[in-house]
């Protein structure tokens, strides 16, 4: 369902006071040093307790020991916790702008769709059984669905209508054809039943060194287009007074959008409501400008995916809850009340 977007979206972004564009920096400063202390948190606490001293040893003296592997373990899941938790919020809040819709999120444009519509293929009919397998094909599989919703959606002659009407029936088609496939082969549905849910757990050097490149190219062209995206949420007439290509706009935000989403899934598997909260939390703070909306995302969208971890990793010790299902607990709720308050605001 589209939602159209607020009144102050429709107005031309005038520039901020310079005492509010300090606040702005400062807060998002702050940020920055709270996405530190979760990072430090999901270094030091897991499913297994370590000595504060012993996850020191760990990260600057490895010496092969027990403690010293599970803090190197931890690192890699963090590190792409960081890189995946920036990558949703930011094609989270790239895709809102793009649908002028508050309340999109990846999945629906079908990205999530098409990355695990091709892991089950892998898996199923390549007999691919490795993590770094799977990120090459869930990273093709986003990127075809990616194409093939600009193409339906119009390519040149897209609106947010189109692409998320193309969105919504290309990922019912996947997640039937998704579910076919894996109660036909049982052993598809183990293997998907793991990586369906979201994890960090899975994480490698490998992995990261695999994602790392599309995800700084993706930031990249995602923060680029802040001030064009501006533009294209007063709508297509003022866009185009104020000299703002929107074919070329559009393009680039599917592009970004599908290379931070594809990356992200391919390396933790489809992960729900961190690209819808963050980006609508941080508008509600920040006002419509996305050139303050994109970085605050990018640092706090890893902060709910990080904290998200390390609840996953205390509540159900010495076992641990995938981040998929802390996340999605956390987002039901907070889904439901954005969507009574904005109910509430229109009437």
């Amino acid at each position: 369902m589209l939602v159209d977007s607020p009144p102050e979206q429709r107005a031309e972004t005038a520039p901020a006071p310079p005492n509010r564009r300090a606040i702005r920096a400062v807060g998002l400063l702050v940020s920055v040093v709270i996405l530190a202390l979760v990072a430090v948190a999901s270094i030091a606490i897991g499913a297994k307790q370590l000595p504060l001293d012993q996850v020191w040893h760990g990260l600057f003296h490895d010496t092969g020991t027990y403690g010293d592997v599970v803090v190197g373990e931890r690192l890699s899941r963090t590190v792409l916790g960081l890189l995946a938790g920036a990558a949703l919020g930011l094609s989270g809040a790239v895709l809102q702008a793009l649908t002028r819709n508050p309340l999109a999120d990846p999945g629906l444009l079908g990205i999530n769709a098409g990355a695990s519509a091709a892991v089950v293929t892998a898996i199923t009919y390549f007999g691919v059984t490795s993590l770094s397998g799977y990120v090459w094909f869930a990273f093709l599989g986003a990127a075809a669905v990616g194409a093939l919703v600009w193409f339906l959606g119009g390519s040149r002659g897209a609106t947010p209508v189109r692409l998320a009407l193309a969105g919504t029936a290309i990922s019912a088609a996947l997640y039937g054809y998704l579910q076919a496939v894996m109660i036909m082969d049982n052993a598809a549905l183990g293997k998907m039943r793991f990586w369906t849910v979201g994890s960090l757990a899975s994480a490698t050097d490998s992995t990261i060194t695999q994602v790392l490149p599309f995800l700084l190219v993706g930031t990249v062209v995602a923060l680029f287009l802040a001030r064009p995206l501006n533009a294209v949420a007063m709508g297509d007439d003022t866009a185009r007074a104020l000299g703002a290509n929107l074919n070329r706009t559009r393009a680039l935000s599917m592009a970004a959008a599908t290379v931070l989403c594809g990356a992200a899934t391919a390396a933790c598997g489809p992960i729900v409501f961190v690209g819808l909260m963050v980006p609508h939390v941080v508008r509600s703070f920040t006002g419509p400008d996305l050139r303050w909306i994109l970085p605050y995302a990018t640092v706090l969208s890893p902060v709910l995916l990080l904290g998200a971890d390390v609840i996953g990793r205390m509540v159900a010790r010495p076992a641990e809850l995938q981040v998929g299902i802390v996340t999605a607990v956390l987002g039901g709720p907070v889904f439901i009340y954005l969507v009574r308050r904005r109910r509430t605001a229109q009437l």
